[in-house]
């Protein structure tokens, strides 16, 4: 029996769930910009998720934590199904163990994928809306600022499209700002799984009707060593 499921996700990581869904498997895209505003994020879920007329086998939330905004998000009709990562880089890696390993190798990684690209939501698209509002010398200081951590730009091949334009654009840019370029290998194996399972609880945080997602989902065994100087957020009832 085929299950109902409807996805909630922003648009760079649709672009890479749509071309694995079912036909008929119902979605709908939400705007890329709210990452950057956590608690704008989580209002829209909880209204996009409470507007759901009927009750659906599974909603999908294609998100990780991401700064915690799906903290406190509350299951109405649905379970849902979220991916146990920290954001969107670990979906496109295919796992949290992928997007580790490649943080203990190179830590000042900047990652880029083709809707990361075309969306313009970077620090280097950002660079030239800096030039314009503060002229090229200004702008060389901030992103020298932004980018003071950073030595290598990764460009994600999850193997879904042509990336060769999108190379041109991130080797030119690497060379740009003073970063190594390197193309890594991404993976569908994840949202393969949000989307027709299994969710195992090693890799999904799976909240039944009338729950809430809570931090201790993420992190059942308490916060990780690099998350002990962060804040624990509030907001998950028993």
């Amino acid at each position: 029996m085929t299950r109902r499921l409807f996805v909630l996700a922003c648009a760079t990581v649709m672009e890479e769930m749509i071309p694995l869904m079912s036909e008929g498997m119902e979605y709908e895209v939400l705007d890329f910009g709210l990452h950057i505003r956590p608690e704008q994020l989580r209002q829209t879920l909880q209204r996009r998720i409470d507007a759901l007329e009927q009750p659906y086998d599974a909603v999908i939330l294609g998100y990780g934590l991401c700064s915690h905004a799906v903290i406190g998000i509350r299951a109405r009709h649905s379970p849902l199904v979220i991916p146990r990562v920290d954001d969107c880089i670990a979906i496109f890696l295919g796992s949290r163990a992928a997007h580790r390993a490649q943080h203990a190798r190179e830590p000042g990684t900047y990652y880029l994928t083709k809707g990361w690209i075309e969306v313009g939501d970077t620090p280097f698209a950002e660079y030239e809306r800096m030039v314009q509002q503060y002229g090229r010398e200004r702008a060389d200081r901030l992103i020298r600022i932004i980018l003071a951590h950073y030595t290598r730009l990764a460009l994600i091949n999850t193997g879904q499209y042509e990336l060769e334009k999108y190379r041109e654009y991130a080797r030119r840019t690497a060379e740009q700002f003073g970063l190594r370029y390197e193309e890594i290998p991404g993976s569908t194996a994840l949202i393969r799984k949000m989307l027709y399972g299994p969710w195992d609880p090693d890799e999904f945080v799976v909240v039944p009707p009338g729950g809430t997602v809570c931090y201790e989902d993420f992190y059942p065994s308490g916060p990780e060593k690099e998350r002990d100087l962060a804040p624990k957020p509030t907001g998950c009832e028993a």
